[in-house]
C-alpha cells in the first residue's frame, strides 16, 4: 500500500492545485485505486512569507503548525510545501513533527545537477527567497552554478507572482520575456522557476526557454517517497 502524501498549502492557492494536479498527472497508475493518498490543507490565512523575512510582518510559522497539525490528523506520512520561500521556515517546523518534510529546494537542486551538469542556473523566485539565500545553498550542495536577477528583473518577478497569487491572469509577455533574455546575455543557460507561481507564468504567457520546475520535482519526490511509480 502506498504512502499518503500530506500538503501544506495555501501558499497561494493557485500553486497548490498546481502541485496536485502535477502529482496526479506524473503518477503511473491503470486506475484510481493505483493513485497515491493525499491530504490537503490549503490555508490561505497564513501569513505572506516574504513580507516577513523582509519586513518584520506578521510570523507565518503558527499557522503553518496549524496546517501541520491537520495533516499529522489526517495520517500524511510526508509533508510537502508548494511555497519556495515557505523552506525559510522549514526548520523550525520540522522539529514540530516527526513527519518528514520532503524539500523543494533539494529536490530541485538534485534535478539541475542531473539534466544540467556543468551549466549555470538563474534562480527565478520571490524576493524574500533570495535575500534568504536558501537556494544558493542548496544548489552549491550539488555543485550546480548559479546567477540571481538584479533589481529590476525582481520588480518583474514580484509583480508577476502577486499578480497570479490575486487570481489575476498574466496576459503581456514582454517584461518576463525580456528579462530572461536579459540574463541569458549575463550568462543563464536555464531558470530555476523558484516561485510556485512562475510555472504558472510560463504557461500562461507561452514563454520560451530552459526551464526547471520545482513543483514539478517535488512532485517526483513525493510520488517516489510513497512508493508509487512515475510515468
Amino acid at each position: 500500500m502506498h504512502k499518503s502524501i500530506g500538503i501544506l498549502g495555501g501558499m497561494g492557492p493557485m500553486a497548490t492545485a498546481d502541485l496536485f494536479q502535477k502529482i496526479v498527472a506524473l503518477t503511473k497508475a491503470d486506475s484510481d485505486n493505483d493513485h497515491i493518498r493525499i491530504y490537503i490543507d490549503n490555508n490561505p490565512q497564513i501569513p505572506d512569507r516574504t513580507t516577513a523575512i523582509l519586513k518584520g510582518g506578521k510570523d507565518p510559522v503558527p499557522q503553518m503548525l496549524d496546517a501541520l497539525r491537520h495533516l499529522e490528523a489526517c495520517g500524511a506520512d510526508c509533508i510537502v510545501m508548494p511555497c519556495n520561500t515557505a523552506h525559510y521556515f522549514l526548520d523550525r517546523l520540522q522539529p514540530e513533527t516527526k513527519i518528514p518534510f520532503i524539500s523543494i529546494l533539494e529536490s530541485t537542486a538534485k534535478a539541475c545537477a542531473a539534466a544540467h551538469p556543468g551549466k549555470t542556473a538563474c534562480i527565478l523566485a520571490t524576493t524574500g527567497t533570495l535575500c534568504t539565500g536558501i537556494y544558493e545553498k542548496a544548489l552549491s550542495q550539488e555543485g550546480v552554478a548559479y546567477l540571481l536577477p538584479g533589481d529590476r528583473h525582481r520588480e518583474i518577478l514580484m509583480d508577476g507572482i502577486y499578480r497570479i497569487k490575486a487570481g489575476e491572469r498574466l496576459t503581456d509577455p514582454a517584461p518576463f520575456q525580456g528579462m530572461l533574455e536579459d540574463l541569458q546575455a549575463a550568462g543563464a543557460d536555464y531558470f530555476i522557476l523558484g516561485c510556485t507561481e512562475l510555472p504558472l507564468a510560463v504557461e500562461q504567457l507561452s514563454l520560451s526557454g530552459s526551464f526547471v520546475d520545482p513543483t514539478l520535482e517535488l512532485a517526483k519526490a513525493a510520488i517516489r517517497f510513497c512508493g508509487g511509480e512515475i510515468k
